[in-house]
């Protein structure tokens, strides 16, 4: 007869759900800054001049407070991200249990700190991220909206970008495989090096593709969705972040809730990273279910994946 009790289970179950956190947790300094009813609203901390920009002025030059602002944004997202990783990875949410792998191979091994380092150090996802940017922002290359700082957080308008972000990376990724074995080898297959990854490969591939994946898609949605500063750090938060989370070598408690809405789980991903022709979208997978490109991670249990991934 079993010791344990129906609240201990319950218990039990549950607390893999408190890194659910980890989704408000990207939108930590937005929600911060960006709220008129916060104590720590932007107006409150910076002066006016720090912030206020003319973009019809030509002779006027843009702020980096919102660049500044915006790349923090990111770092302490992704930092909060990698934080609760830790927790959910180790078992400290699941009674020291560890988590259910995707792959029925297991999670590969590995020391924290090394995955992290590797992570951080990657210049195809932050030094290049960061530098596109950098002079996107300062050169005057973004639509005048998005040096407003008027207003906060428009939801509506951070889902589409999310939506039309990765529409434009499904075409991008499919074109890469598609295009040339010789331009694949160039730029995608570095990171389908990983045929099991961990959430610590997310932005280790090639400059050429975290170019052809990211920031062209970057550069295309911001041009079709006009928003404002707080929009803009909210869409690139997540993006990012949500981007990581795919990677994962473990499945979240979400998933089944993302699968049913269509939205990218790390199941999904690893379709993709372990037979390549499959499920080329990142966080939707609307668009590989319109193409005849999804595939169920379902379809690959119990021999490749485990089940309830």
């Amino acid at each position: 007869m079993s010791s344990t009790t129906p609240s201990a289970a319950q218990s039990t179950l549950a607390m893999p759900w408190i890194s659910a956190i980890v989704w408000p947790c990207m939108m930590t300094v937005p929600l911060l800054l960006g709220l008129a009813s916060s104590p720590f609203a932007y107006n409150k901390i910076f002066p006016e001049s720090w912030y206020t920009y003319n973009a019809e002025d030509p002779d006027s030059r843009p702020k980096p407070l919102g660049l500044c602002l915006g790349l923090i944004a990111v770092a302490v997202g992704q930092l909060l991200c990698l934080f609760v990783f830790f927790f959910f990875k180790y078992g400290y949410l699941s009674a020291g249990k560890e988590p259910l792998s995707i792959q029925t191979k297991g999670a590969r091994p590995y020391e924290f700190l090394e995955g992290l380092i590797t992570h951080l150090s990657q210049p195809e996802g932050f030094i290049l991220l960061g530098g596109y940017l950098s002079g996107t922002w300062m050169f005057k290359l973004m639509p005048a909206s998005y040096y407003s700082f008027e207003g906060g957080i428009e939801w509506h308008k951070v889902f589409l970008c999310l939506v039309i972000q990765d529409g434009i990376q499904y075409l991008m990724h499919v074109m890469e495989h598609a295009v040339s074995p010789t331009f694949y080898q160039f730029s995608h297959k570095p990171h389908h090096r990983f045929t099991n990854p961990r959430l610590f490969d997310a932005f280790n591939g090639s400059l050429l593709d975290t170019f052809c994946m990211i920031l062209i898609p970057l550069y295309s949605t911001a041009n079709l969705v006009h928003c404002n500063v707080w929009t803009y750090m909210a869409f690139g938060s997540s993006y990012a972040n949500w981007l990581t989370l795919i990677h994962s070598e473990y499945a979240f408690p979400w998933d089944r809730i993302f699968h049913r809405l269509g939205f990218g789980t790390p199941a999904d991903h690893h379709v993709h990273h372990a037979f390549f022709k499959y499920n080329y979208g990142h966080l939707f997978m609307w668009f590989d279910m319109l193409g005849g490109t999804y595939k169920n991670p379902e379809e690959f249990s119990p021999k490749a994946f485990n089940e309830g991934v």
